[in-house]
């Protein structure tokens, strides 16, 4: 008998290795309530988060499955980049441009957050090999159509999907307080608010790093100091 036939009899059949620890899903607000500007800002500002160097190099350490989804009524939710493997710097610069490219699908319909969540759910399939999966929800306003977002939370925990949310609350001051109560779940599920469209590039590249780095802690955030050093500022996210 060959000795590593033998040591596979002793050793028992090899564990497969999950070649991917992430899978995300971006989902993008474009509802009426979404003028030309502020779906740039948005998608600028996403394609721009991707390419921080400490984001993409997590993306890549995690093998991560990105898709980009845009979403707004009842109806209307569309994969418009479907599944794209950060395999390397290459890959996540791809899918950057790809997202700064990604031409608007809709412009003048109501906010269905509970369908745009059970889409993204439903995309998890073709990647059920990641070790963990992740929407990611940006919006302006609470739902106004469809099916409410929190009677799909038990079908997200028993799928084991977590929902992460940036609020922007340029029209609607306490939506990050709806978001927090309505839309996240998940384990250490989290809500990021943008004051503004003007706010959400920087909100968002933060939620990312703390999305992608798994990072369940009080987050800090270093920033220029007076004097050419750094120091560090609390990020302060809500947690549910």
């Amino acid at each position: 008998m060959r000795l590593s036939v033998f040591l596979a009899g002793l050793l028992g059949p090899a564990m497969p290795v999950a070649a991917c620890d992430l899978a995300l899903i971006l989902a993008v607000d474009v509802s009426g309530s979404v003028d030309a500007q502020e779906y740039r800002i948005q998608m600028d500002g996403l394609a721009e988060a991707l390419r921080d160097s400490v984001i993409s190099e997590a993306l890549v350490r995690a093998e991560a499955e990105l898709m980009l989804v845009q979403w707004t009524g009842a109806t209307r939710q569309r994969v418009t980049l479907p599944w794209a493997h950060m395999t390397d710097f290459d890959a996540v610069e791809r899918f950057a441009d790809a997202v700064a490219d990604d031409a608007r699908v809709w412009r003048n319909f109501s906010t269905a957050v509970g369908e745009a969540l059970s889409f993204s759910m439903s995309q998890f399939d073709a990647v059920a090999h990641c070790t963990r999966h992740l929407i990611d929800l940006s919006g302006d306003g609470a739902s106004n159509e469809g099916i409410s977002p929190e009677g799909l939370h038990p079908a997200l925990r028993a799928a084991g999907v977590t929902v992460n949310a940036i609020a922007i609350e340029e029209s609607e001051p306490d939506l990050t307080g709806y978001f927090f109560e309505k839309v996240i779940v998940g384990e250490g599920a989290f809500v990021e608010t943008a004051v503004d469209f003007d706010d959400y590039p920087e909100k968002i590249r933060r939620k990312l790093l703390r999305e992608i780095t798994k990072q369940t802690a009080a987050v800090q955030h270093v920033l220029p100091g007076d004097s050419g050093g750094v120091r560090m500022q609390p990020i302060g996210l809500r947690l549910r």
